[in-house]
C-alpha cells in the first residue's frame, strides 16, 4: 500500500503474524514521573515483553484521556517535560534498541507550535515509527497525516464503537501501520467493553482492510489482555500501567525504589498471558 510506509511497526506485525500470536502495546507518558525514570522504564519495556511502545506526549488538556493519564501528563509537565525532550527520549532509547517500534500518541497543539516539518524531521531522525493524533480526524489529513506518510512515518487512525459503516472507509483511506480500535465510547481507563461487541466490530473492520487491529481503552488486567489477544492483532494497555506507576510515587510524586520493578513486573504478566494465546 502506497499509504503504508514500511517501518518497524509493519515489520513487527509481520513477525507477530508469522509467530501466530497477538502483540502487546504498552503506553506510558514521556517524562512521568521524571525524565530519568521515564527513560529507564521505556528501556525496560521490550525485555519485559512489550512488542510495541506508545509514548504519550504530555499535554495540558488531553481530552480523550481519563484521570490516570491526565494526571501523568500533569506530573510530566510539572517536571519540565516538553515535546523536544520527548523526541530526545526516543533518541536515547534508540541508542540501545533498534528494533522495537515507537509510536508517539497525543494531540496536535504541541506539534503545531513546534512546527510540523521540524517535528517530522526530528521525530524521524530520533527513531519514531508512528503517530496517533487523537484530535486529527481524516478531514484534517493534510495537517499531519499526509506529511507523516511522506516522511516514512505511519499515521495510525482511531475507530470506535460509534464509527458507522459509512464513516469507516474514510478513516481507512490513509490509515497506516495498524488501526487502533477504541473499545469503549468514552475516555481511557474507565469502562470495559464486552468481548462479543469487540469481536463483532473487529470483524467488520477486518472486512474492509488488511491492516492489523489493536484494541485499547479499558484493558486493565492480564486476563482481559489475554481475551483481547484471542480476537485482535494486539492489545494496548496504558491506564493500568500508569496506575501502578502512581502507586509507586511518594507524596511529592517522587519515584519510590519499587517503581520500575513493579511496573515492569505487570508488563511481564501481560506479555505472558498474551504470548500464551494464539490470535
Amino acid at each position: 500500500m502506497e499509504n503504508n510506509p514500511e517501518t518497524r511497526i509493519t515489520k513487527c506485525f509481520s513477525k507477530l503474524k508469522k509467530e501466530g500470536r497477538s502483540g502487546l502495546i504498552t503506553f506510558l507518558t514521556a517524562g512521568d514521573p521524571d525524565e530519568e525514570t521515564s527513560l529507564r522504564l521505556i528501556n525496560g519495556l521490550p525485555k519485559a515483553g512489550a512488542d510495541l511502545i506508545e509514548i504519550g506526549m504530555p499535554f495540558s488538556d488531553p481530552m480523550a484521556d481519563g484521570p490516570a493519564i491526565q494526571a501523568s501528563s500533569l506530573r510530566a509537565l510539572a517536571n519540565g517535560m516538553t515535546l523536544a525532550k520527548t523526541i530526545n527520549l526516543v533518541k536515547k532509547f534508540r541508542e540501545t534498541d533498534f528494533v522495537t517500534p515507537i509510536i508517539l500518541m497525543g494531540y496536535f497543539n504541541p506539534i503545531y507550535i513546534y512546527g510540523v516539518d521540524r517535528f517530522l524531521d526530528d521525530a524521524k531522525e530520533s527513531g519514531v515509527d508512528g503517530l496517533i493524533m487523537v484530535d486529527l480526524p481524516p478531514e484534517e489529513e493534510r495537517e499531519l497525516c499526509l506529511p507523516a506518510i511522506k516522511a516514512g512515518i505511519n499515521f495510525i487512525y482511531l475507530t470506535a464503537p460509534t464509527t458507522t459503516a459509512q464513516r469507516l472507509p474514510r478513516i481507512l483511506e490513509n490509515a497506516s501501520g495498524f488501526i487502533y480500535y477504541v473499545s469503549i465510547a468514552g475516555i481511557t481507563g474507565t469502562n470495559t467493553a464486552s468481548l462479543d461487541d469487540i469481536n463483532v466490530k473487529i470483524k467488520n473492520i477486518k472486512a474492509k482492510t488488511t491492516l492489523p487491529i489493536a484494541v485499547g481503552f479499558g484493558i486493565r488486567s492480564p486476563e482481559q489482555a489475554k481475551n483481547i489477544a484471542k480476537i485482535a492483532d494486539a492489545a494496548v494497555v496504558g491506564s493500568a500501567l500508569v496506575d501502578i506507576l502512581k502507586e509507586n510515587l511518594d507524596t511529592n510524586n517522587k519515584p519510590l525504589p519499587s517503581l520500575i520493578k513493579n511496573v515492569l513486573s505487570f508488563v511481564r504478566l501481560l506479555a505472558q498471558q498474551i504470548r500464551a494465546t494464539t490470535s
